[in-house]
């Protein structure tokens, strides 16, 4: 560790409940969020394909399947250790699809500047979201942009909007988790919101610690290549993997038991949440994505996880239980167990 931190936005604000108003924890992918989601979205918007609230919608066309999904980036600062706003919009995007089964297609881009943005700064951005586009085997067709004045926006917002094809009949779903599945990691967790963070607050580190950030299509084809019995995927961006892994307990109606000590966490992130006294759990990551297979194939899963240099430290890190429906339950190093809930409230604001 360097110099003294600053921890003024480090730690997690008390939610403040008022039912008329929008709250930074409404974008966390926590608790707010999805009671946002439930109790404005759903209702208004309520149809077949929204409710199911997978990473992608899954769409009918012309006798085949389309994958369809669209994202916000907000992150603070644009450019960080491992990447930037324009990577990070097109790997997000890219893997909301991915997480669904299919093949990444197309992309679109919308972005929000503030005035006074520096060109050059534009420039580098949208050169990094192009060669996100070439890595990641998809093509940028369409876009928008719009100015607003000084102070309306801080730096730059970017909207991106994905269409895949889905060429398995493999039937992925956040609702799909069955009693006795192995839930696996593809690699250790945080490093995302830690190095954003770490930028931010001027926390200095003995090695460099990147961002996650990554498409992550070639190690999901390659999973689903080998198993058909894959049954959830999904990144665990906002909320962490405690809100991914509490999406799908309650989307399957089953319980989930996590190991504390299988969960891969690099020193350098365990050591910074200790420091500032953040749970690795609820910390965003980019380049990581949880599957959960049944029993007979996890190993067959992790063993082809593994040989792709993104899945190199991929790990079954609990299985799915029937009982506690609803909930994840983590067993600690010393054998105890706790709830591990969804976030409460804004942990890391505008991480992603």
């Amino acid at each position: 560790m360097g110099k003294k931190p600053v921890f003024s936005e480090a730690t997690c604000p008390v939610p403040i409940h008022d039912p008329s108003r929008v709250l930074l924890g409404h974008g966390s992918g926590g608790k707010l969020s999805a009671a946002l989601i439930r109790e404005v979205f759903l209702p208004t918007f309520n149809n077949p394909f929204l409710e199911k609230l997978n990473d992608s919608a899954t769409l009918p066309f012309d006798g085949s399947e389309l994958a369809f999904t669209t994202d916000s980036f907000v992150v603070d600062p644009v450019f960080f250790p491992g990447g930037d706003i324009g990577s990070l919009a097109i790997h997000g995007t890219v893997n909301d699809l991915a997480v669904s089964g299919a093949r990444p297609l197309y992309v679109s881009a919308a972005y929000i500047l503030e005035e006074g943005f520096p060109i050059e700064d534009l420039k580098r951005i949208t050169a990094s979201m192009q060669k996100a586009c070439e890595e990641s085997g998809v093509t940028l067709v369409t876009g928008d942009t719009k100015v607003v004045d000084k102070g309306k926006c801080d730096s730059i917002f970017i909207t991106t909007s994905g269409i895949g094809a889905l060429e398995t009949n493999h039937n992925i779903g956040v609702d799909q988790a069955r009693p006795g599945d192995k839930v696996i990691i593809s690699g250790a967790i945080g490093n995302h919101g830690i190095a954003i963070l770490s930028v931010r607050e001027g926390i200095e580190f003995e090695t460099d610690l990147k961002s996650d950030s990554a498409s992550l299509i070639t190690p999901i084809r390659n999973i689903i290549e080998v198993s058909s019995n894959i049954h959830c995927l999904r990144d665990p961006t906002r909320g962490g993997l405690s809100s991914a892994l509490n999406e799908i307990a309650q989307a399957s109606k089953v319980g989930i038991e996590l190991e504390e000590t299988s969960i891969p966490i690099c020193n350098q992130v365990r050591g910074a949440c200790e420091l500032l006294g953040l749970d690795p759990l609820y910390v965003a990551n980019e380049g990581k994505f949880v599957a959960v297979v049944a029993a007979q194939d996890a190993d067959k899963v992790l063993g082809k996880l593994r040989t792709h240099p993104l899945g190199g430290e991929a790990a079954v890190i609990g299985e799915v239980v029937q009982e506690h429906p609803e909930m994840v339950l983590m067993r600690s190093s010393i054998g105890g167990k706790r709830v591990v809930q969804m976030l409460a409230g804004e942990q890391l604001p505008r991480i992603c």
